[in-house]
């Protein structure tokens, strides 16, 4: 029966159910497991959603079916977020739609538009629906090269074009990254434009750590360029900034006839988000803008314990300019165990749980992802046990 499934066949084992399955079975046997795995927000809602959720939640004409494009008003909201912060403007109403999560909407709009032998480029490490969702779509993925910086990344997408056929349909972008936390400009997704209009390309970008910047630095949207929404949309998530991760609220921003087909889509396989959880949304959309930076600061601090604790063990670790992640390079002496054994050795030695950099594909083993979902007494718990470790 095994083989009748040809999608899930496709795809690889997933690598970060090693770690979890054996965090699980220590946890099982009492020990005290600090897990930075995941990248779980633990952060509660800001109040005035959650109470603005319970009033919505006792109307009965809520309970109703809703609409797959997402209510009007949250549409609305977003397109006022998006003016109000980036200046872009926005239609609602063609160029706007509800997701159920970035992730829901980027597969989905991957299985609208791309099919059997439709080539698309995602730089590479990536998060993994990035890559799987082009697999899991049925089309051909070519894992490219991030780099170390926008010119590497340039560079390589120009030669990999030049050595492709078919051409590339499509790229899939993620700005700040994750897993490497790495950040870009706007003059970057200028580039991205010419690249994508020179060679008939359609992009994706997830900015769905927009909300999440420190020391000054401020995400750029890809719309902001002149021409984006000619070849391209971007998925928003509320999970990160607004700490709603399994309230499931996500947008596609942009081109009308990529957002028109994913509306299409979504209008066989779902209803849509419940109401309440729409119109709690757009509350926060509409709402004070302390919550999210009061947010975003807390993870700035949990950033300095972790990657300052960390130098003071002895591991040296640059400081993420955003994200909720820190992207670290296993230290020399445990270099030759590859990221997965190591990520094990962390587990079972330093009782910290994080992401092996090789689940993220071929380009990311060398390196481990801590997530920053846990408090900083926390953390500084979990940096005692690591630098036992590497002292030993």
């Amino acid at each position: 029966m095994d083989e009748e499934f040809y999608r899930i066949k496709r795809l690889p084992p997933y690598v970060f159910a090693t770690v979890v399955d054996l965090m699980i079975k220590a946890r099982r046997a009492g020990e005290d497991i600090i897990d930075l795995g995941m990248g779980n927000p633990d952060l509660a809602t800001p109040q005035h959603i959650v109470e603005k959720l319970k009033d919505a939640v006792d109307k009965a004409a809520n309970h109703r079916y809703s609409a797959s494009r997402g209510i009007t008003g949250l549409r609305r909201a977003v397109c006022e977020l998006y003016q109000k912060r980036f200046e872009v403007e926005l239609d609602p109403d063609t160029e706007a739609i509800v997701t159920i999560g970035a992730k829901e909407g980027l597969s989905h709009l991957l299985l609208a538009s791309v099919g059997p032998g439709d080539v698309v480029f995602v730089p590479s490490p990536a998060y993994p629906i990035h890559a799987y969702g082009v697999i899991i779509a049925m089309g051909d993925l070519m894992n490219i090269p991030l780099g170390a910086n926008d010119d590497e990344l340039i560079d390589n997408l120009h030669r990999a074009v030049r050595t492709t056929w078919p051409r590339p349909k499509m790229i899939i972008l993620n700005y700040p990254h994750n897993p490497t936390t790495q950040v870009t400009s706007l003059d970057f997704f200028r580039r991205i434009v010419e690249f994508a209009k020179e060679y008939d390309l359609m992009v994706i970008h997830d900015l769905a750590y927009a909300d999440l910047c420190f020391d000054g630095y401020r995400a750029p949207s890809f719309l902001e360029v002149n021409g984006a929404k000619d070849v391209g949309v971007e998925f928003y998530s509320m999970s990160k900034g607004y700490s709603m991760p399994g309230w499931r609220v996500g947008f596609c921003l942009g081109n009308p006839r990529m957002v028109h087909a994913l509306a299409r889509i979504k209008s066989y396989l779902d209803y849509g988000i419940f109401q309440p959880i729409q119109i709690a949304a757009t509350v926060g959309l509409r709402g004070p803008e302390e919550p999210v930076l009061e947010t975003a600061e807390i993870y700035r601090q949990r950033r300095d314990a972790l990657c300052e604790g960390l130098s003071r063990a002895g591991w040296e670790v640059p400081k993420p300019k955003a994200t909720m992640f820190v992207w670290a390079k296993i230290p020399e002496k445990f270099a030759d165990m590859g990221s997965l054994e190591f990520a094990k050795l962390l587990l079972r030695d330093a009782k910290v749980a994080v992401s092996p950099g090789v689940g993220f594909g071929y380009e990311g083993e060398g390196y481990v992802r801590f997530a920053l979902v846990e408090n900083p007494h926390r953390i500084k718990q979990a940096i005692r046990g690591i630098r036992k470790l590497l002292k030993e």
